[in-house]
């Protein structure tokens, strides 16, 4: 989520401090800060709060999954500065009084089914004009990104940046009327259905997935909770519109936005569950903003919520907190966290119990309020203490023990772990959601794996220093609709071969035998250059010794020298070596590794062998 430092300040009446304390702010309290970027904004004057020059500090805050339905918004980011800060803000755009009057009978709106889409807003206004946006609007858009279209598009963006619920505007006249009213129909798509989207491009729907649709003329209007239709899309010409605020299932958004592939700024949202309170928020924000910026007469409200979304309560003891946390908080230091989070709560003898904002959709179970406390104590105020004991010997999964055994064995044998893909070009399970269309379908065995890695290894097993390659592999495969866990192994010299790996009796972590950790060196990119020498030697010649000048003559450039052949005749003793030449920086010409040869003849001769 993109923060603007001169948006968020809008929250607060005293002055920010520097972007720097905000972000450490954020990094220990809240979320991790992925970079700061300083921006220069187009108008002339300086900041009223600030008194600086018209630049603008821009923060990408790396808001975690759970906080996903409050804090993609520049409402939720505030109050988690207002809490760690101690700062006060100005207002709270959540609580901002949804007033949805007048109702109207003029646009009557259908859910076919509440569970994929708990609460459907619409909103009529008249007599809009469409046109550019204010330069505050534009500004404030620019700063995170977001291009300006008009200024009933760029309101509705504006209010789901601020607050975090996804809006969308229809051009009314572009639906069908009858007897003088609008339908909306909130329906699953037709197997087949086709729609083209305002990104000017054309979608096949399938049965699961949700759309807003024209009921008079029963054609498709949007993507729930994704894209709008061009068919209903506003243009300058737009004089009467629909405004959209609604509530949709996560699952369902997220699903359909897979599998079409689109994604956008709107799903993302909806995908983390927002509260269905916050689409009567998000439709009063955005009525209010167009009133202001384009004109017009709202007409009336539609707004079908069947089952309404009921205050829930959380209760946790200090007991409870300093035991989870390992502190000594007082009740007081409780109360100051949920007082400082915005939280009504009652404390009765200690236990405190929390009636969330409706936003906060993470707070469930007394864990959730610990976590709350924490954070804004500070996780740095409280002392480390060590763990205490545990009860008993954690047993080890008889398959993972199963699997670090054969691993062992398998390496002691000289065999080399390798991870091959899991999928295939054939099989008889194939994959839903294929990233493309190369190997559609999940293997059946690890040989093909196997054989192919095998392949590939053995023009480097030179390079490597090996003189035998011996793979290995643990993985799954899916055999009969089963996912079965197999070992598999193959080398130069036998066929490959894989069996199923059988668990082994849970055992204890005292009886895991430990492997030996190897460095990891990095390779390079560019191909190497071979090259034998083999010489008669004198009785006594050591080996190692002679492999030892071989690599000092042969230079920086020869990373591995290999003893590879020794034989006797009569009373002649030969040695043969294998030198690797390679460079990590380019490629070599067979003249540098005839030099580097030379330098090795010459110093072999020097010492009174005979080159073979």
């Amino acid at each position: 989520m993109l923060i603007s430092r001169d948006w968020l300040q809008k929250f607060f009446d005293s002055p920010l401090p520097p972007v720097e304390s905000i972000a450490d702010a954020l990094t220990f309290h809240a979320f991790e800060i992925e970079s700061i970027q300083q921006i220069k904004n187009s108008r002339q004057a300086a900041s009223p709060v600030r008194g600086d020059d018209a630049s603008d500090e821009v923060l990408d805050v790396k808001v975690t999954p759970n906080r996903g339905h409050d804090c993609l918004s520049y409402a939720g980011i505030a109050k988690e500065v207002s809490a760690i800060l101690k700062m006060p803000l100005n207002h709270n755009p959540f609580l901002d009084a949804a007033n949805l009057n007048p109702k109207t009978d003029a646009v009557a709106v259908t859910v076919e089914d509440s569970s994929l889409a708990p609460r459907y807003i619409a909103a009529y206004v008249k007599g809009v004009k469409v046109g550019p946006s204010p330069e505050w609007l534009v500004e404030r858009l620019g700063s995170i990104g977001q291009r300006s279209i008009n200024n009933i598009v760029d309101a509705a963006n504006f209010v789901m940046f601020n607050i975090g619920q996804p809006l969308h505007a229809f051009d009314a006249d572009t639906l069908i009327q009858k007897d003088g009213k609008y339908l909306i129909v909130v329906r699953k798509a037709r197997e087949g259905e086709k729609i083209a989207t305002l990104d000017e491009r054309e979608y096949t729907l399938k049965s699961s997935m949700l759309v807003i649709a024209d009921g008079n003329a029963d054609v498709p209007i949007g993507i729930a909770g994704i894209k709008g239709g061009k068919r209903a899309a506003v243009t300058e010409v737009t004089k009467d519109i629909i405004i959209e605020s609604a509530n949709f299932s996560g699952v369902s958004v997220r699903k359909t936005a897979q599998a079409l592939p689109l994604r956008t700024d709107a799903s993302a949202r909806f995908e983390q569950q927002l509260s269905p309170e916050l689409a009567g928020a998000g439709m009063r924000a955005a009525v209010d903003w167009i009133l202001k910026i384009a004109g017009g007469e709202v007409v009336g409200f539609a707004d079908v919520c069947p089952a309404p979304s009921k205050p829930w309560s959380v209760s946790v003891t200090v007991e409870k907190v300093n035991q989870v946390l390992g502190a000594q908080l007082s009740a007081a230091d409780v109360s100051d966290a949920f007082t400082r989070l915005g939280f009504q709560f009652q404390n009765v003898g200690n236990n405190f119990t929390v009636t969330p904002p409706y936003e906060r959709l993470d707070l469930l179970i007394a864990e959730d309020l610990v976590e709350e406390v924490g954070r804004i104590v500070g996780y740095d105020t409280i002392p480390a203490v060590p763990l205490s004991p545990f009860p008993k010997q954690p047993e080890v999964n008889s398959n993972f023990y199963a699997a670090e055994k054969t691993r062992q064995d398998l390496v002691a044998q000289g065999y080399c772990e390798v991870y091959t893909s899991v999928f295939a070009d054939k099989g008889a399970r194939a994959v839903l959601n294929k990233i493309d269309s190369v190997r559609p379908y999940m293997r059946e065995n690890l040989t093909d794996g196997l054989a192919a890695a095998l392949k590939k290894n053995l023009p480097n097993k030179d390079l490597l220093g090996l003189k035998e390659v011996k793979l290995f592999e643990i993985g799954s495969v899916w055999q009969d609709g089963k996912e079965i866990t197999m070992v598999g192994r193959i080398s130069e010299k036998e066929a490959a071969k894989e069996w199923p790996l059988e668990p082994i009796a849970s055992q204890t972590y005292e009886n895991i035998p430990i492997s030996n950790t190897v460095r990891y060196q990095a390779f390079s990119r560019y191909p190497y250059i071979v090259r034998d020498v083999a010489m008669w030697v004198p009785k006594g010649t050591h080996e190692d010794d002679v492999l030892q000048m071989i690599k000092k003559e042969a230079g920086e450039l020869a990373v591995r020298v290999i003893f590879f052949d020794r034989f006797e005749k009569e009373d002649k003793i030969s040695l043969a070596y294998r030198i690797i030449f390679q460079s990590f920086e380019r490629t070599l010409t067979e003249g540098e590794a005839n030099a580097a040869m030379e330098k090795v003849y010459a110093a072999l001769k020097n010492m009174g062998f005979e080159i073979r």
